[in-house]
């Protein structure tokens, strides 16, 4: 009998705890995992299970054995993965949260590439501004924009982006262009409900840093339903770059200030602390990175 097969059964019913639930897992019957689990004990010569009518539980020698047996099937797994990596035939499930702006602009438009790519990938794609927990929700990676504090999470950078101030001409020329930041507090303002910096907004002048508190006109948690405001001569908005740039670039908004920098945001592929990370996530971070490498916005 294949000695990885009686490690997998081993294996499964001591995380499931009950040869049935095992049984399940591994798609096969009761009696075969029984059977595979009573050949592995026998080869060894030792008991692995306790098994009583109410519990089933490892042994000394059981505990030991599971973690070995665990790190070698990882082994294999990883082999096999690697493999399939190198060949192109990364498959399975890959479940991903991502900004919904963020997501819509400039994630949606790669990802038929990516799956013509990986044809055996099934993708799972949430978009959310909403800060989730990729562990305890089963993401298998995000993707963020933002200045990532220390944490469990493994990152990589794929971008950045830069917080511009603008308006539509008609506003500025109806309300007249403000000639430094402390200005914006007498100004209709558009406030994204989710800056980190609330209404109190910064920027780094010739002068040094300068802050203002402003006064929102609306507050939203859409940059999309800022910008609507602002392209409707409806007041100032302080919008991502990846956002803003076309606008930018048509004439429909106009940055102000221009010599007041905002804060700048890195964009990041960040997935679960692993020991070896999942070809299938690896294949998505290399793709997004080569696809981010000429961002459509200015820095």
């Amino acid at each position: 009998m294949d000695k990885f097969q009686e490690m997998r059964a081993f294996v499964a019913v001591a995380d499931a705890g009950s040869f049935v639930r095992a049984a399940d897992a591994l798609g096969v019957s009761k009696t075969a995992v029984s059977r595979l689990v009573g050949e592995l004990e026998a080869r060894l010569g030792t008991r692995l299970l306790q098994r009583t009518t109410r519990k089933l539980s490892l042994t000394p020698e059981g505990e030991v054995f599971q973690e070995r047996c665990r790190q070698l099937l990882e082994g294999v797994a990883e082999a096999e993965a690697e493999l399939s990596l190198q060949t192109g035939e990364v498959s399975g499930q890959l479940r991903l949260n991502v900004p919904v702006t963020f997501g819509l602009l400039h994630l949606a438009p790669l990802w038929p590439a990516f799956m013509a790519r990986h044809p055996k990938l099934v993708l799972d794609i949430t978009l959310s501004d909403r800060l989730v927990d990729l562990v305890d929700e089963g993401y298998d990676l995000a993707v963020r924009i933002a200045r990532l504090q220390a944490s469990s999470l493994v990152s990589r950078q794929l971008s950045s982006t830069r917080l511009i101030l603008c308006a539509s001409p008609d506003y500025l020329q109806r309300h007249g262009m403000p000639a430094h930041p402390s200005a914006l507090a007498q100004h209709a303002v558009m406030s994204y409900s989710l800056l980190s910096m609330g209404d109190q907004w910064t920027f780094d002048g010739p002068g040094g840093p300068v802050s203002v508190k402003v006064a929102p006109r609306m507050r939203t948690n859409s940059g999309d339903t800022c910008c609507a405001a602002a392209l409707q001569h409806q007041g100032i908005v302080l919008q991502p770059s990846f956002l803003v740039a076309a606008h930018l670039a048509s004439g429909a908004l106009v940055e102000i200030l221009p010599q007041f920098r905002s804060i700048e945001l890195g964009i990041y592929a960040v997935f679960p602390t692993r020991k070896h990370l999942a070809p299938k996530v690896r294949a998505l971070v290399d793709f997004l990175v080569e696809a981010f490498r000429t961002p459509a916005w200015p820095a």
